[in-house]
């Protein structure tokens, strides 16, 4: 449904944007029948169009709805694990995901966000 956000897109575009995304082919067998529950619940429609007379999904006002309570929802969740996994830089008190540079000082292990930071902490005496 995310897919669909961005405008209408035909199965086989989901398909390859799937497989590209995690590297695992979706069969037509998986995916046409979730479209058309997904048609079944209101939140997507369908036109054909083009020579080949192609079927494009788009969403609907409720599926546009249904997205953006499920964006609001993964982004509290994601926040909470996010927020859990962050380190604040002994010195400036920005917060790290990843990386950063660790140094023990005065035989307390501190983190920080770059060189930069490591060094004006160290330099101030502690």
């Amino acid at each position: 449904m995310l897919l669909l956000e961005n405008g209408p897109v035909h199965g086989y575009e989901i398909i390859k944007h799937m497989k590209s995304r995690t590297g695992k082919k979706l069969s037509p067998s998986q995916v046409y029948p979730f479209l058309r529950q997904l048609e079944a619940r209101g939140y997507i429609s369908k036109t054909r169009s083009g020579t080949r007379q192609r079927t494009d999904y788009r969403l609907t006002a409720s599926g546009r709805d249904f997205v953006s309570s499920l964006d609001s929802k993964f982004g509290e969740i994601i926040d909470v694990y996010m927020r859990s996994r962050l380190i604040t830089c002994a010195h400036c008190g920005c917060e790290i995901y990843k990386g950063g540079e660790t140094r023990t000082i005065k035989g307390k292990k501190l983190t920080f966000c770059c060189k930069s930071c490591a060094n004006a902490y160290t330099y101030k005496g502690v």
